[in-house]
């Protein structure tokens, strides 16, 4: 069965095109970042695609195509979301950022592919009384698509942690739903996800290492399929007091629990806070490496977690490596999509698309 031949635009890691590939049915033909580190990375865990690397509004479109060279039949990405987001300042209409999304709709209309899916935060819906959710829909509308929207949890896709993401799916072949949220699915807990992987205390671990435990559930088991060594699993050097803090600090507990001289300023809730084991993670973001960023310290070792284990809560199967600095390692995965997410999008598509 012929693939279908996927573009991702801001395509960060790739998270949402690697739930696509996960499918069988897409292949990951080419992608456009302009962070050159993150596109080594994007690159080299799809050695077959053509990456373009800057600036998407510096790009001529026809040039491309041409360096494509194929026909494109489904555009995905998600437009930097950080002047939605309710974690930033939500400056809205006021933030050049959110404008982005024009140049998805520059490539949709230059390729005329038969599907889109943009994602972006939840808050996009209604960032200025709906403004860019009302442009973004009259702009599909203008090339033809008929467009699904809605939020998005990947806690009910076998993701192990709670993550609300506004989804939209373009289509110019009748109507695509969104994938059926089913609350009553059993949700991948932490443990779950890590349990295997916790041994390294701060500083500890390297790049590249061996397995050091089997795996103790099912999701495990899928995560290690495709990989015989272990990539990732580094431990941030935490300073003695950041440390001294995480020791008082009870197994899957918070900062009620830190002396009044310990505790810091910080803006965000969590700050301090363990993993609990058995319910999902709170949203990963690109500070998860620092322990009074939020609840994302491991339950019980004290440090934060690490890029891999991170990884599995975003559901990265374990032969998904990460590449550059640790700043930049930690922001691959803070801003993916969850590829068990981007798959049941993927496979909404190919209904529609063997209909």
């Amino acid at each position: 069965m012929k693939k279908l031949n996927l573009f991702e635009l801001f395509c960060g890691v790739g998270g949402l095109s690697h739930g696509f590939e996960q499918t069988g049915r897409f292949e990951v033909v080419a992608g456009l970042e302009w962070d050159p580190t993150i596109a080594e990375s994007y690159s080299k865990n799809n050695p077959d695609a053509q990456v373009f690397v800057g600036d998407i509004c510096q790009f001529d479109v026809e040039e491309v195509a041409k360096k494509i060279g194929k026909p494109i039949d489904i555009i995905v990405g998600g437009p930097p979301c950080q002047g939605f987001s309710t974690r930033g300042k939500c400056l809205g209409k006021e933030d050049d950022r959110n404008y982005l999304f024009k140049e998805f709709f520059r490539y949709t209309k230059f390729f005329q592919p038969k599907y889109f899916v943009i994602e972006n935060v939840a808050s996009i819906l209604g960032t200025a009384d709906g403004y860019f959710l009302d442009m973004i829909l009259s702009e599909a509308s203008s090339q033809g698509y008929t467009v699904n929207y809605g939020v998005l949890d990947s806690r009910y896709f076998g993701v192990p942690q709670t993550r609300r993401r506004a989804v939209f799916i373009g289509t110019k072949k009748g109507e695509i739903k969104l994938p059926f949220q089913d609350l009553n699915r059993k949700q991948v807990s932490v443990w779950e996800a890590i349990s295997d992987l916790a041994y390294l205390e701060s500083g500890e671990g390297e790049f590249l290492s061996e397995y050091k435990n089997a795996p103790e559930s099912a999701y495990q088991k899928e995560m290690r399929k495709k990989s015989k060594k272990l990539y990732n699993h580094i431990a941030t050097q935490h300073s003695d007091v950041a440390i001294y803090r995480l020791s008082l600090i009870p197994p899957e507990k918070g900062k009620e629990f830190l002396p009044k001289e310990h505790l810091t300023k910080s803006t965000f809730g969590g700050t301090w806070g363990r993993l609990e084991k058995d319910k999902p993670s709170p949203t990963i973001v690109t500070r998860f490496d620092t322990p009074s960023n939020g609840r994302n310290n491991h339950p019980f070792l004290n440090r934060s977690i690490t890029p891999r284990e991170a990884a599995r809560i975003q559901s990265f199967p374990d032969d998904y490596v990460f590449y550059g600095n640790k700043s930049s390692v930690i922001k691959q995965i803070g801003n993916a999509v969850p590829p068990k997410l981007a798959k049941a999008i993927a496979e909404e598509i190919l209904k529609a698309e063997d209909e």
